[in-house]
């Protein structure tokens, strides 16, 4: 392992320029990713390397740039499209979901889509409600899709390398408050040592970041880092197991399995929201798998209310490492 220390968003930009170098075929495409060089860090650096032809500004159309990514795709390219904020995703629906999830099944084969579909996630920052959901449950709802959910510097790079050479279309989530910004500073975990080297991260395979014995609390993205910070505060009380999903589609059900039939306790942590949605899921899987083991579970998740813009009031809805302390005592003799 290299001792270079890079924040989530410089892993992502050494990964994509690594695959620009080598595939010619690999281009960046979106709103504010050449001159600005993404709003969060996510191309700083790649138009300079690569010109305006491979690193492309787009008009303020999500329908378009996600339509082009996909003819492209088609066409044997591998675009990385950046949706700017994943809330917009709305307006691009039928490009999103009818043609780039559903094209290689609706053609028999005969085309692929191998197209990366890059997208900031997640509050924290006042940006009301049409600017800071994470929607992962959509996308995972949705057949087609695999959806990639970095937590930290190092799986940021990997599973960058791996949504670019996969010939299916990935939704790569990337939380802003991760990225590493200067005017949105991160919690402690993410900024992490990167090799200089390329390294592909399987998808499907959860990482067990913390080993416990008593609860395990399942989680992805921001949220590992809450879970993290709430099994420090809780070590000599609750021996927490915390599972880092790091991919939705595919999902690692096995790890998360296992963990609970050691535990017999499960805690659910998203930052989406709480009906329909991954904490559901996740609860479901664990049932049908290991109900005679599971003893009992709790979700922490954003209640159904649309997130407000007042800092007291964002606070108020989002998820933080309290929630998830409260939610492993309540499981906890």
């Amino acid at each position: 392992m290299s001792d270079r220390q890079l924040t989530m968003s410089r892993a992502m930009v050494d990964a994509i320029a690594h695959e620009m170098r080598e595939d010619e075929e690999v281009f960046v495409m979106g709103e504010d990713v050449a001159d600005y060089e993404g709003i969060f860090d996510s191309t700083t650096g790649l138009r300079e390397e690569f010109g305006y032809d491979r690193v492309m500004d787009t008009p303020i159309s999500e329908t378009a740039f996600i339509g082009a990514g996909v003819g492209a795709a088609q066409a044997g390219m591998r675009p990385i499209v950046e949706l700017m904020f994943t809330d917009f995703f709305g307006v691009a629906m039928d490009q999103t979901y009818n043609n780039m999830a559903k094209n290689t099944y609706m053609s028999d084969g005969n085309v692929s889509v191998p197209m990366t579909l890059m997208t900031a996630v997640g509050g924290t920052y006042n940006d009301a409600a049409q600017h800071s959901q994470t929607l992962y449950g959509t996308f995972a709802h949705l057949p087609g899709m695999k959806v990639v959910v970095p937590s930290t510097a190092y799986d940021a790079k990997g599973l960058m390398h791996k949504a670019i050479r996969d010939d299916d279309p990935v939704v790569y989530m990337f939380h802003k408050r991760l990225m590493g910004l200067g005017w949105m500073p991160a919690p402690d975990g993410p900024k992490t040592a990167v090799p200089a080297d390329d390294y592909t991260i399987p998808f499907g395979s959860a990482d067990v970041k913390r080993e416990g014995a008593d609860v395990t609390v399942v989680t992805l993205g921001l949220h590992v880092h809450r879970a993290l910070e709430a099994a420090e505060e809780l070590a000599g009380d609750v021996d927490v197991e915390v599972i880092d999903l790091r991919t939705l589609v595919p999902l690692d059900t096995e790890t998360v399995v296992e963990s609970v039939r050691k535990t017999g306790n499960l805690v659910v942590v998203d930052e989406d929201y709480r009906s329909y949605g991954v904490t559901g899921e996740i609860t479901a899987r664990v049932a049908e798998s290991a109900l005679d083991d599971l003893s009992g579970v709790e979700r922490v998740a954003l209640p159904d209310v649309p997130i407000p813009y007042a800092r007291p009031l964002e606070n108020e809805v989002l998820p933080e490492a309290q929630d998830v302390i409260d939610a492993v005592r309540s499981l906890s003799p």
